[in-house]
């Protein structure tokens, strides 16, 4: 098991190592220009997300779509991750992860509008989409497609919900002292509850709990900008400053370099937003959309609450608190924050504990479902239940053994899972770009689509 581990480690490096970084950012710089800055738009699919529109097609609503896929992407990476950003990176590594979903916004609006636009109904009237659908209906790479799926199925196992699972036992046993066998059962017994129900449940549970649970963890932030309000602009200024000068940021962080910051930075907000990794589409496709640009821009303002707000805040946090605390150690990413978080007399501790257990529950719901449509797209929707068995019991295990092989087989196929779906992206830019010509930029956006899939 140990060689096996070696391998994934070294494959994963490789995958997540400057090739893939550059071609992810660069997808995002070509789409944005490519499309006439779509960031612009971004009222408008804030507005279009929590409209309701009964009567186009689809399963559940733009807003249920865009709750689901925020489930799935806010996870612990909004919170560790970006404070091992900072510890690797130095506090510029901020700047580069903000970056990142300033520019991956027009990715995740090109993923939902290629998802719609290529969707499928099902003999039961259900609407199935994502990227396998794009590369076989719009490109005929029926064999990438499957690859895709695949990866995407076996992601779902990983990242999406033994590592979750893992994440919110042990959490619960260090703060409650609660044993994880008993926490398994019991994240295993809500799961289920919720994902046997389907992906209109999937989404009712989601447009509740996500709000939710980012509006506290917000709020949280911005009670450590307020204690911390004296270091709030001197560490915006010392983010910046770091992120083009890492010898501006001093003490310990003048070991970094720009490459460093800007490595750790990009590679933790392409990891927490997902822009281009195709799983978001996946959900996009049921949403009930007119045409496929209004859930575009939906799909697009995930990336910009994920990664604009919530990783920014978590990064100004840590780093106006290394600021304000210079005694505190940030060798350590999760050390780092749980010290942040305690100075907030009495609450401190356990809005921390709060925001990684729903964040990471929020992630298994999201993945369920991304697993279970590559899944029914493999093998048709008489696998559906057997899977969401199979996921059920995976949580249970996931929650009482150790996981660091399982950790580096996912690394692995969340990237196999971006380079069919970023292939499928630049190859189908033209289309993307007609699209967007027909209803956004000629002012269409509530005509409907006549052709049917």
């Amino acid at each position: 098991m140990e060689t096996i581990n070696d391998v994934f480690v070294v494959l994963s490096k490789f995958l997540w190592g400057w090739p893939m970084i550059v071609l992810l950012l660069g997808t995002h710089i070509f789409l944005t220009f490519r499309l006439r800055i779509p960031q612009r738009k971004l009222l408008t699919g804030i507005r279009l997300s929590v409209q309701k529109d009964r009567q186009a097609s689809g399963d559940i609503s733009q807003f249920g779509a865009l709750a689901t896929a925020l489930a799935a992407t806010i996870g612990t990476g909004n919170i560790v991750g970006v404070a091992t950003a900072v510890a690797l990176g130095g506090p510029g590594a901020v700047l580069w992860c903000w970056l990142t979903g300033v520019f991956g916004m027009s990715t995740k609006y090109a993923e939902g509008l290629l998802a719609v636009k290529f969707r499928v109904k099902d003999s039961n009237g259900r609407w199935y989409g994502g990227p396998m659908y794009v590369l076989e209906h719009g490109l005929g790479m029926k064999w990438l497609a499957v690859l895709f799926a695949v990866f995407t199925a076996l992601a779902s196992f990983g990242l999406g919900c033994t590592v979750q699972a893992n994440s919110i036992a042990l959490l619960t046993y260090e703060t409650f002292g609660i044993d994880t066998w008993i926490v398994g059962l019991l994240v295993c017994v809500i799961t289920g509850i919720v994902i046997l129900g389907g992906v209109k449940i999937i989404a009712r549970v989601c447009s509740i709990l996500v709000p939710f649970m980012a509006l506290f963890y917000v709020v949280g932030c911005i009670t450590i900008l307020c204690i911390n309000s004296a270091y709030v602009l001197p560490a915006l200024q010392l983010i910046v400053e770091s992120a083009f000068r890492p010898d501006a940021a001093g003490g310990g962080f003048v070991g970094s370099t720009v490459m460093m910051a800007a490595r750790y930075g990009i590679a933790r907000g392409l990891f927490s937003n997902e822009s281009g990794m195709g799983s978001a589409p996946i959900v996009a496709a049921a949403a009930q959309t007119r045409n496929p640009v209004r859930q575009a821009l939906v799909s697009s303002t995930g990336t910009f609450w994920d990664t604009v707000v919530i990783c920014a805040l978590t990064g100004l946090v840590l780093v106006s608190s290394i600021l304000a605390y210079p005694d505190i150690s940030y060798a350590d990413g999760a050390a780092l924050t749980k010290v942040a978080f305690s100075k907030i007399p009495y609450v401190g501790a356990p809005l921390l504990t709060f925001g990684i257990l729903t964040f990471a529950f929020s992630t298994i719901l999201g993945w369920s479902y991304y697993g279970e449509s590559a899944v029914n797209y493999l093998e048709g929707r008489r696998t559906n239940r057997f899977y969401r068995v199979l996921y059920i019991v995976a949580l249970f295990f996931g929650s009482i053994i150790n996981l660091d092989i399982i950790w580096n087989i996912a690394d692995c196929m969340n990237a196999l899972m971006a380079i069919p779906n970023l292939v499928s992206l630049l190859l189908l830019s033209g289309t993307i770009a007609r699209e967007t010509k027909k209803y956004l930029w000629s002012n269409r956006l509530d005509e409907e689509e006549t052709e049917n899939h």
